[in-house]
């Protein structure tokens, strides 16, 4: 889990895709988009739609650097959104739970 959180923390992407993300997750529900994007969620846990997140935006980047005329900017920062939201569950389902004061 933490090597997924770690590579996701290098990924680079131009700073208008991750500011439109960064707006974008006040509005996130996770079943309607992630339906939208990995079909059914059964037994889908926050590391594994992260994994498969990941390998489509890898895909939506190439397309986006490569100039195709496929490449949907929209479904970038959506898939971003997703990624972002779904990374920070994960965080949060990992990080120790703080100590009773």
């Amino acid at each position: 889990m933490t090597d997924l959180l770690q590579t996701l923390s290098t990924l680079k992407r131009p700073r208008l895709l991750i500011n439109a993300a960064r707006i974008g997750t006040a509005d996130y529900r996770r079943t309607p988009h992630l339906e939208r994007h990995l079909g059914d969620l059964s037994n889908l846990t926050h590391d594994t739609a992260l994994r498969l997140l990941m390998d489509i935006e890898l895909d939506l980047n190439a397309q986006r650097e490569s100039r195709m005329a496929a490449y949907s900017v929209a479904r970038h920062v959506e898939v971003l959104i997703a990624m972002m939201h779904e990374a920070r569950c994960l965080r949060d389902a990992t990080s120790p739970a703080p100590a009773p004061a």
